[in-house]
């Protein structure tokens, strides 16, 4: 089976869901207003692509490599990151919803988080060294066993973090965000 290579191309207004998704490797490809939810991405590799205002939600991305890639303004719910190919796994987002989406075990090491809803989402064992949180709401994310250390939380709000099962070393948090270090504690704060 021949493998399909798309570089430097510009896929805008396609309804892949409709239309069909080619499998194969995209290199600096952006894909623009695309219609990706429920398509199946498996198998594929991007490697310096940019998805702005694109619905991706519910893609299979069973081994998808996402290398130095790029979201804006893009639907994501209930996207299951951790069957990805995680080798030089780098993401970035900015202005997306990414509700109900997991990262389980997965290495995200200075991503950044911008503007982005993180509702519901599951963070589990996942390293987030040097993450940035920019007014993200992290309503019921979990945080379990993570690693946080260097994250930067100081825009984000609606977390609960336990710091006792969470690797906190350094990270940053506004001083109101203190209330979802504590909360397990049932203790009140006025």
């Amino acid at each position: 089976m021949t493998q399909n290579f798309f570089e430097e191309q510009h896929f805008e207004r396609i309804d892949f869901a409709s239309d069909g998704f080619v499998k194969g490797e995209y290199e600096y490809c952006t894909f623009t207003n695309a219609n990706l939810s429920s398509v199946d991405l498996s198998n594929s590799r991007f490697a310096d692509c940019k998805f702005i205002g694109c619905n991706i939600s519910l893609a299979k991305l069973g081994k998808t490599s996402f290398q130095n890639v790029t979201f804006k303004d893009c639907k994501m719910l209930g996207l299951r990151f951790e069957q990805c190919n995680t080798f030089g796994m780098s993401l970035s987002f900015e202005n997306c919803i990414l509700d109900h989406s997991t990262f389980f075990e997965i290495n995200l090491k200075k991503t950044d988080f911008k503007n982005t809803l993180l509702r519901e989402v599951d963070f589990t064992k996942s390293n987030l060294t040097q993450a940035l949180f920019d007014h993200c709401d992290l309503s019921r994310a979990i945080f379990d066993q993570s690693i946080l250390e260097k994250a930067d939380f100081r825009t984000a709000f609606n977390y609960v973090i336990n710091p006792e099962v969470n690797k906190l070393k350094k990270a940053r948090f506004a001083l109101p965000g203190i209330v979802g270090l504590l909360a397990q504690y049932d203790i009140e704060i006025s």
